[in-house]
């Protein structure tokens, strides 16, 4: 099975792979986490209630994640500059992606449609050791309810 860039894509398709830098300058490729569940979630922006909520919750059950071998990370369209700052007002302790030209958010297709500046949709992407995607969250309420079925998804996947 395989995706149309802009389509997002669905369970059982491979993870459309991607480089970039974290807000800690740190350069990541997804590809290079397999082994791993990747929790690839995506946010509308940085420092807003909802979005300030759900990486709370992220942070949280980081201890969780990391005990089922997942590793979480956030993508925005904000600057790695404001994604930064975000971090550490809340002492986030995962990676954040910023993705200003919306590369990362049109690749999986979740850019927000109607807004004037590229903006993503809340959706999370859980991504199984094998690079498959396994499930997308989206629709979710309230926003960091997302943390919490994706830390479930991840309990099941290592229970594999």
């Amino acid at each position: 099975m395989c995706w149309v860039f802009g389509m997002r894509p669905q369970p059982g398709s491979p993870a459309p792979d991607f480089e970039a830098l974290t807000h800690d300058g740190e350069r990541i490729r997804l590809s290079e986490l397999r082994g791993r569940v990747v929790v690839l979630y995506f946010y509308p922006r940085a420092m807003t209630p909802g979005c300030t909520r759900e990486a709370q919750r992220f942070n949280e059950l980081l201890d969780e994640f990391t005990k089922h071998n997942a590793i979480v990370i956030g993508v925005s369209t904000d600057s790695n500059e404001r994604n930064k700052r975000f971090a550490e007002k809340l002492g986030l302790r995962f990676k954040l992606i910023g993705d200003p030209e919306a590369k990362i958010v049109e690749l999986y297709g979740v850019r927000k449609k109607g807004t004037k500046r590229p903006s993503a949709e809340r959706v999370t992407f859980i991504i199984g050791p094998d690079g498959v995607i396994r499930e997308v969250l989206s629709g979710i309420r309230p926003a960091e309810k997302h943390a919490d079925k994706a830390l479930d998804l991840v309990k099941t996947i290592a229970s594999q």
